[in-house]
């Protein structure tokens, strides 16, 4: 028989196990206080994300209202109109209207006309030495009485609704309005008499 060499290595079993070294990317273990302050802060983000979805779910419920300004407004007293063939400028910058007070039918009409241009919207202009309404954008041009006579525009400038309030106040109504080219300007809102 022959005897194995002492220098051979021992049986598997009988090997001491090597340690393996921990890997420095593992983080070591969060301490009790970390988790529960991490814990605190899921439940109010948690929370906030509830709070913002609740909102969203109310505001959805009930949906804003655009609340625009009242079409009509006070324009003052006959008296505040003394001359005939004129064109009053005092509601163009706030209410893009102009009252005008002019000869029409064989009547003493006032009239609310809108400043705004039948063309493509623009506010147009009262050119006092020409006497006429005039559009800076395009060119189109409007007599006194709102009918056009040049430019791109396809028809007279739009009416208003003008009345007298039980005060004697004369009020006009922007919601209204009275084309001429539809033979509407002598409805009897459309105008007010002034004798």
């Amino acid at each position: 028989m022959s005897e194995k060499p002492a220098s051979a290595s021992p049986p598997p079993e009988a090997r001491t196990p090597e340690l393996v070294p921990r890997p420095s990317s593992l983080a070591p273990r969060p301490s009790r206080r970390s988790f529960l302050r991490w814990s605190v802060v899921a439940w109010l983000i948690f929370c906030a994300w509830l709070l913002a979805a609740g909102y969203a779910l109310v505001r959805f419920m009930f949906p804003r209202v655009l609340y625009e300004p009242d079409p009509r407004f006070v324009a003052g007293k006959r008296s505040d109109y003394p001359e005939v063939n004129k064109v009053y400028e005092n509601f163009k910058q706030t209410q893009a209207v102009w009252l005008v007070r002019l000869i029409e039918d064989g009547q003493d009409r006032l009239v609310a006309i809108s400043a705004v241009c039948t063309h493509l919207g623009c506010p147009a202009n009262w050119l006092e030495a020409e006497q006429r309404f005039k559009c800076p954008c395009h060119g189109s041009g409007f007599y006194r009485n709102g009918v056009n006579f040049e430019g791109p525009a396809p028809r007279p400038l739009d009416r208003h609704c003008i009345f007298l309030d039980a005060a004697g106040n004369i009020v006009v109504d922007k919601s209204r309005t009275f084309r001429k080219d539809l033979g509407q300007c002598n409805a009897r809102e459309s105008y007010l008499a002034m004798s």
